[in-house]
């Protein structure tokens, strides 16, 4: 059974650098890394990529708004020329909290600025960019003898409108934090709609889920840990949106009411107990039609249960 897997460093980088080396041993087919408020992905990955030789790559994802399309592709291209070939890019518009409030760029227009992305980025990874639109305009491309072999593009897609894009425009979608149920019943029909309104099927349109894990013993300090965790992504609207639509309504009431994140939502959202468990709740994202899980173990490669999830759940 296909199985990728999250891997985005913690406070040593060279243990993440191991995971990924056991990953490629382990069998899974991709390592992924996050880019938002971490490291950035496009140097994480080309670490992985020197210490590994077959294991594919991606990041999961980085936001649009403060990169051309142009320099995206510059990185992309690159990457994907160090790496042989093992490349994915993954983008997305990320959020207002992060992108206005902290950089000062203003998310605006989140789907046609995504349309028109894709399009320069497109031609940028291609033949070259040769583009006159409302959000961008380029005329530019790579200037070296040989080009290196152009990457798949992947969205990051939550609600229903940015899954029907990532189907009309992209190679793939990238899904975090939705539950198997909104798979199934959201995000999975739209993207098959967006593929329709480009005249295509979804074959070959890879849907990549980040699936919460942690195999341990101790089930109470992995709970609190993702509790933990989900407290900012429940202050983010889009985020807020999908989970009301994956019936955790109540749950967010509570949240906002306690200033805590209650157990029912990280239990509802992530597989936390044995191995069993943890391989039951991926399986869940395959009959909801993830064409591939990425085991993606609660927090970082400093939690105690982190290497454990990696192995046990491949195995």
């Amino acid at each position: 059974m296909r199985l990728a897997t999250f891997i985005s460093p913690g406070a040593d980088f060279g243990a993440a650098v191991d995971l990924v080396r056991r990953a490629e041993s382990a069998g899974y087919e991709s390592a992924w890394v996050t880019h938002g408020l971490g490291r950035d992905s496009f140097l994480v990955l080309a670490a992985y990529g020197q210490a590994t030789s077959r294991i594919g790559l991606g990041n999961g994802v980085v936001p649009i708004y403060p990169r051309h399309p142009v320099v995206m592709a510059q990185a992309a291209l690159t990457l994907n020329e160090q790496v042989r070939g093992r490349f994915t890019l993954g983008i997305g518009v990320s959020h207002r909290a992060s992108m206005d409030a902290m950089l000062g760029v203003p998310i605006k227009e989140p789907l046609a600025v995504m349309r028109e992305y894709v399009a320069v980025l497109r031609g940028a990874l291609g033949a070259g960019a040769d583009f006159e639109g409302k959000h961008y305009r380029a005329h530019w491309s790579l200037a070296v003898p040989t080009r290196p072999p152009a990457p798949p593009i992947y969205l990051a897609a939550l609600g229903p409108k940015m899954c029907e894009l990532a189907g009309e425009i992209a190679d793939g979608a990238i899904l975090w934090l939705t539950s198997p149920d909104y798979v199934r019943d959201v995000a999975r029909p739209a993207i098959e709609r967006g593929r329709r309104r480009a005249g295509k099927t979804l074959q070959g349109f890879e849907v990549v889920a980040a699936v919460p894990l942690a195999v341990t013993d101790d089930r109470t300090a992995a709970v609190a840990a993702f509790r933990t965790e989900l407290a900012r992504y429940v202050a983010l609207p889009f985020y807020r949106a999908m989970m009301e639509a994956s019936g955790l309504g109540e749950a967010l009431r509570t949240a906002d009411r306690d200033g805590a994140v209650p157990a029912v939502m990280a239990e509802a959202l992530g597989g936390i107990g044995d191995a069993a468990t943890a391989r039951k709740f991926v399986e869940a994202y395959r009959r909801a039609g993830v064409t591939l899980p990425a085991v993606r173990p609660i927090t970082f490669p400093d939690a105690p249960w982190y290497r454990r999830t990696l192995e046990d759940v491949a195995g």
